[in-house]
């Protein structure tokens, strides 16, 4: 199934949100430390409700570490500097999709890494800043998962 990356993240109930989000698609949680809260923060469970037990989830110590585990992947990136929409790559079961911290994104050098092809955005109006993590997080999981024929769901 998919992979959701969060680099950093800072916010306990965007992680939350993810959380039950993963649970609900069968995608694979990966969480790049320094993590903003901890694990058992009450707005951290609050948001993923019950749903932690039904999620696979796995913390990692950087982005090298985490890119080894998942090796044999295709990795996009996911950001506001992405030039290509993100629902028009060909998704697979294979794919991973990295999301930078709330307040700054992704690293620049991290997304210089990564080919234009593999550096997608979320369309928004013109003068928009960026949309809510866990919001961008549904978005792309669901237009990847649609592209599967929703492959293993109800």
């Amino acid at each position: 199934m998919l992979d959701v990356i969060l680099f950093q993240p800072e916010i306990p109930p965007n992680t939350g949100n993810i959380i039950r989000l993963c649970a609900n698609t069968g995608a694979r949680l990966h969480l790049i430390k320094p993590l903003g809260f901890i694990l058992e923060d009450k707005q951290l469970l609050r948001a993923g409700l019950d749903y932690h037990e039904f999620a696979s989830m796995s913390v990692h110590e950087n982005w090298t570490e985490c890119a080894e585990r998942l090796q044999g992947h295709r990795f996009f990136a996911v950001s506001t500097k992405g030039k290509q929409r993100y629902d028009l790559p060909a998704y697979t079961s294979k794919d991973a999709f990295l999301f930078g911290a709330e307040s700054r994104g992704l690293p620049s050098g991290l997304l210089e890494s990564f080919s234009e092809q593999h550096l997608i955005r979320v369309p928004m109006v013109s003068g928009s800043r960026s949309l809510n993590l866990s919001n961008t997080v549904a978005v792309v999981i669901y237009e990847a998962w649609r592209q599967m024929k929703f492959e293993k769901g109800v």
